[in-house]
């Protein structure tokens, strides 16, 4: 979810802004995902019993339906896992916040009281920290460059990546997801953009060893863009992709699968993370694209590519909207401006990331969510909504 933003700061200064226009009739809307991130970077929301729950309170109060509450961050899980415990040694993130304490549970508890949505989110994916624990436990797990270093640079910080075609690195993953979907009432899990691979990866020795094992015994080529070698690795992320899907289901079939990507180009060019692929084999059941951007024009055109069309004829689409990092809000009317285009591209709704940065707004985000309404959920009742004429 942070891959992107370094870029946010540098944009709000140079893009242009598309003039704003009369809006048109609203579309009558039975449903409308209207949800937001929380996170425990740059916000204290999760850290304490008290301020959950009367945030959760103030979200049902400005009419959202949906929290993505992170669980998976920096290395620790921020609930405790039994799997945790056995790979990195704790069961839960060592801050004095999430002590003594359920944070995962609580937010289900108090979301569903709220009438939310609560659906988990693995915001670090196959991602760590350099110096975390489960690296320094688990060090062949890392995968790494053709030259044989393994950071990847995220803003400041030292990040590695875990090897997704690594048998343990998998059922590390797969254990992780599947004893929360078993453990907690919990409406679905999210995965995002660092549910992938950074294409300048996979020249680790395991998967070496796969890729001459599966090629007549030739080596990957020296080019990490090679079109073959980036299919190759990409289509091994699917496989991983299903498993995920069938632990989700085996443990809850009601419990959603959502992701929230970047943009197709730029996860497959970049993230080897080919989603409109895991979308068209059905093993995405809500999507929420990323698109923190400033220029409008740049915003709406990406609700419209081809593989944003296809996927919104059969599961439900939202878009996410940046509503600002830390001491560095959007403007409102900027936001409000998002929103629109959203509605009027006919799409499912809007999360917006992230909870600390909706600030001392209420009135605003009363005005764009005036009353109460459902969330589309594709195993509850939801159709694909009929395009709308052109104004």
């Amino acid at each position: 979810m942070w891959l992107g933003l370094g870029l946010v700061l540098s944009l709000w200064a140079t893009a242009p802004r598309l003039a704003a226009q009369p809006s048109p009739a609203p579309i009558p809307m039975t449903q409308e995902l209207r949800g937001v991130w929380l996170t425990n970077i740059d916000s204290d929301v999760l850290f304490s019993q008290s301020r959950l729950s009367q945030s959760l309170e103030r979200l049902k109060l400005l009419n959202f339906n949906t929290i993505y509450p992170t669980i998976w961050n920096w290395g620790y899980t921020l609930y405790p896992s039994d799997t945790a415990r056995s790979a990195i040694g704790v069961a839960t993130d060592p801050d004095p916040g999430f002590r003594q304490r359920d944070m995962l549970a609580e937010a289900v508890r108090y979301g569903h009281q709220q009438g939310l949505a609560v659906i988990p989110w693995f915001e670090f994916g196959l991602m760590a920290p350099a110096d975390s624990a489960l690296v320094r436990r688990h060090p062949h797990w890392v995968t790494q460059r053709r030259n044989g270093e393994q950071i990847v640079k995220e803003g400041r910080y030292d990040r590695v990546w875990l090897n997704p075609f690594h048998p343990e690195v998998q059922q590390f993953i797969l254990q992780l997801i599947g004893e929360m979907v078993a453990n907690y009432a919990v409406d679905g899990i999210q995965l995002d953009d660092h549910f992938g691979l950074p294409v300048e990866l996979g020249y680790d020795a395991y998967t070496v060893q796969l890729y001459r094992k599966e090629h007549g015994g030739k080596k990957p080529p020296a080019n990490p863009q090679d079109a073959a070698w980036m299919r190759w690795r990409a289509d091994k992320l699917t496989q991983l992709m299903a498993k995920v899907f069938e632990t989700v289901k085996s443990r809850n079939a009601n419990c959603l699968v959502a992701l929230s990507p970047n943009s197709q180009d730029f996860s497959y060019r970049h993230y080897l993370q080919d989603w409109r692929t895991w979308e068209r084999s059905g093993l995405v059941e809500e999507l929420i694209l990323q698109v923190y951007r400033d220029d409008l024009l740049s915003f709406a055109t990406e609700l419209v590519r081809p593989e944003i069309v296809a996927a919104r004829a059969h599961i439900p689409v939202g878009v996410g909207i940046l509503t600002g990092l830390k001491d560095h809000p959007v403007p409102i009317a900027q936001i409000q401006q998002q929103v629109q285009i959203v509605r009027e591209k006919n799409l499912a709704g809007v999360s917006f990331f992230f909870y600390e940065t909706l600030g001392d707004r209420d009135a605003d985000f009363l005005e764009l969510f005036p009353n109460t309404i459902e969330r589309p959920n594709l195993l509850q009742g939801w159709h694909s909504p009929k395009p709308q004429p052109p104004n």
